[in-house]
């Protein structure tokens, strides 16, 4: 039976009760660079997401969960995304929204728990994930739990006036 529980936390299916970590995660202009946002989001929005986040991985094409600590409290979330059922593969990112929270094993568990359920679970054959050049705390962490660097986007994101590469990791499960 898989487990989405390990020794310094768990993973659990977002909740209506969570709609103000989202709204505080969201809306932090310092991992915009990482998600892609370019705008706040609203309240308002985040809870019409909260009440669509029970959709099926497959009709969605998308998992989120949050990261929790051992105290039942939410410090981060982890996604699954670009879920294709046919090629057997997604993409997966990690957000610990605190620095207090980081490396602590959390992280690192994490991943873990959702690689276990995208491989043993969904049969996936492959998972990847997009890392910025500068994130070291996320570049040691994929290379920890053997992703291979497959690929570099060169001028991939521009922030700050600045353009930044980013690093393209794989995970095949053989």
């Amino acid at each position: 039976m898989l487990s989405l529980k390990g020794i310094h936390g768990y993973l659990r299916a977002l909740e209506p009760e969570d709609l103000n970590f989202l709204y505080e995660l969201e809306n932090n202009t310092q991992i915009w660079e990482i998600s892609g946002t370019t705008t706040p989001y609203s309240k308002h929005i985040l809870q019409l997401y909260l009440d669509n986040a029970h959709k099926d991985i497959y009709e969605a094409k998308q998992l989120r969960l949050c990261i929790c600590n051992s105290d039942d409290n939410v410090v981060g979330l982890i996604d699954l995304f670009d879920f294709d059922p046919h090629h057997h593969r997604a993409g997966i990112g990690i957000v610990i929204l605190e620095e207090k929270d980081r490396n602590k094993g959390l992280g690192l568990e994490a991943l873990q728990l959702l690689e276990n359920y995208a491989f043993d679970g969904l049969h996936l054959r492959q998972l990847y994930a997009n890392v910025l050049e500068d994130n070291e705390a996320s570049i040691h962490l994929f290379k920890k739990l053997d992703y291979r660097i497959v690929g570099e986007k060169k001028d991939w994101i521009f922030q700050n006036k600045k353009y930044k590469d980013e690093i393209l990791f794989q995970k095949i499960n053989k």
